[in-house]
C-alpha cells in the first residue's frame, strides 16, 4: 500500500548473471546476496536467482539461514568472520565455512569429529587486504592443518582483492599489496604452491574474481568468480572498461502526496535551509532518511516526475523530503522516480559522498519490495 517502494526486474538480473556466466567461460559462479540482496530484497532475488547460480555468498551465518529456510539448496559461503561458538549453526544449516585461522580450522574439526557430521570449508587467504584469513606467508601450517583434517571438507581455498577495480592496476606489479591486485594473485599462486611442493592436489574451487576482477583479471578467474556488484548491473568503478554488459535492475520510485504554492522567502523545512526566489509549487514526498534516502543529499538530489527533472530542495526529513517543481502543475498522486530511469546508483552516490554500494544497502527494510 505504501507509495514509496523497489521496483527489482528480476529477468535483468538473470540477464546479467548469464553474460557474466559467458564471459568467464567455465569457471563456476557465486552470486553475492549479502546485505539484503545489495538492498534489492533477498526473500525474492534469492529463490528467483538460486536455480541459476552455482555458489550463493552472504556475509554471516544468519543470512545463509535465512535463505536455507526459504528452502533454498544451492551452496552457500559465509564469507566473513566467524566465530567458534557460531560453528553448530554451519552444520545445522549446510552452511560452507570461510575458515579464515588455524584456530577456527581446527574448531571445525573438533565439533565434526564430535557430532559426526561434516562441515564443508574454504581456507581463506589473505595476500592484501588485511581484513580476515590467514596471510600468504604464514599459510602453510593452516594449508598442513587441512590436509590432516577427516572430517571437515575443505573444498575450496580464496583469497579477496583490495582494488581490482582500478584499470591501472591491471598487470602491474607493485611494491604495495595495498595497491596491486596483481601482487595479491602473485601471493595467491605461491600459497597454491605448497601442495605442489607436498604432491597434494588443490582444493576443487580456487577463487579470487571479485567484481573487478571478473571485468579486468580473466588470470584470476581459476574455478569460480564473485561478482557482488556486478550482478547487480552496476560497475565497480567509474573509469572501469565494461567488458561485461550489465544493467541496473532498481527502480525506486514513490508518488506525489501534497502539492502547494510555496511564496517567496518561506524557508522549506527543518532549519530554513531553502528559501524560494519566486512562487514556486513545492511537492512533498513520503520518503526520507529513515528510508535510506540521505539526509546529506539535502539540496543537492534529483528526482523525475512526469518525465522531467526537479531539484529536491530544503532539509531531508526522516520519513519525507520537498521539491521544487518550479511553475509546473504537479499533482498529488504524480510518479516520482527516485533512482532509476535516468537517475543512476552513482549520482546517489555523488550527492551523499560515498559510493554505489552504500546507497544501495541502507535502502531499509521497511521500503516495500516489488519483484518484476
Amino acid at each position: 500500500m505504501r507509495p514509496t517502494y523497489l521496483e527489482v526486474n528480476l529477468n535483468q538480473l538473470k540477464q546479467n548473471l548469464e553474460n557474466i556466466r559467458a564471459h568467464v567461460a567455465s569457471a563456476k559462479v557465486l552470486v553475492v546476496l549479502k546485505a539484503n540482496a545489495y538492498g534489492h530484497g533477498v526473500d525474492g532475488v534469492a529463490p528467483f536467482i538460486a536455480p541459476f547460480a552455482d555458489y550463493i555468498g552472504v556475509a554471516i551465518p544468519e543470512e545463509g539461514i535465512h535463505i536455507r529456510n526459504m528452502g533454498i539448496a544451492t551452496p552457500i559461503l559465509v564469507m566473513g568472520g566467524t566465530l567458534p561458538e557460531q560453528l553448530p549453526a554451519f552444520l545445522e544449516f549446510d552452511l560452507t565455512l570461510a575458515a579464515s585461522s588455524l584456530d577456527l580450522l581446527e574448531s571445525a574439526e573438533q565439533l565434526s569429529a564430535s557430532t559426526g557430521k561434516r562441515l564443508k570449508a574454504h581456507l581463506k587467504i589473505d595476500t592484501g587486504m588485511e581484513r580476515i584469513g590467514v596471510r600468504e606467508y604464514e599459510a602453510e601450517a593452516l594449508i598442513e592443518k587441512s590436509l590432516s583434517c577427516k572430517h571437515v571438507d575443505v573444498e575450496g581455498i580464496f583469497t579477496h582483492f583490495a582494488n581490482s577495480e582500478e584499470m591501472a592496476l591491471r598487470g602491474v606489479k607493485q611494491t604495495s599489496p595495498m595497491t596491486s591486485a596483481a601482487l595479491q594473485l602473485e601471493r595467491f599462486e605461491e600459497v597454491l604452491s605448497i601442495y605442489e611442493k607436498r604432491s597434494e592436489p588443490h582444493p576443487q574451487i580456487r577463487h579470487t574474481a571479485n567484481s573487478g576482477a571478473t571485468l579486468l583479471m580473466p588470470e584470476s578467474y581459476y574455478d569460480m568468480v564473485r561478482p557482488g556488484v556486478l550482478f547487480y548491473g552496476i560497475y565497480p568503478g567509474r573509469d572501469i572498461e565494461q567488458t561485461i554488459e550489465v544493467k541496473p535492475a532498481l527502480t525506486w520510485k514513490s508518488k506525489v502526496v501534497f502539492s502547494k504554492i510555496t511564496q517567496p522567502g518561506r524557508g522549506v523545512s527543518y532549519g530554513s535551509l531553502w528559501h524560494p526566489e519566486a512562487e514556486s509549487r513545492i511537492a512533498t514526498i513520503p520518503c526520507g532518511y529513515a528510508d535510506g534516502y540521505f539526509r546529506r543529499m539535502t539540496n543537492q538530489a534529483q528526482v523525475i516526475i512526469n518525465g522531467k527533472k526537479y531539484p529536491q530542495v530544503g532539509r531531508i526529513c526522516m520519513d519525507q523530503f520537498m521539491v521544487n517543481a518550479g511553475n509546473d502543475d504537479v499533482k498529488v498522486g504524480d510518479e516520482v522516480t527516485l533512482l532509476g530511469n535516468g537517475i543512476r546508483a552513482e549520482d546517489l552516490a555523488d550527492w551523499v559522498g560515498t559510493n554505489e554500494y552504500e546507497v544501495m544497502t541502507n535502502i531499509s527494510a521497511r521500503v516495500p519490495r516489488v519483484f518484476v
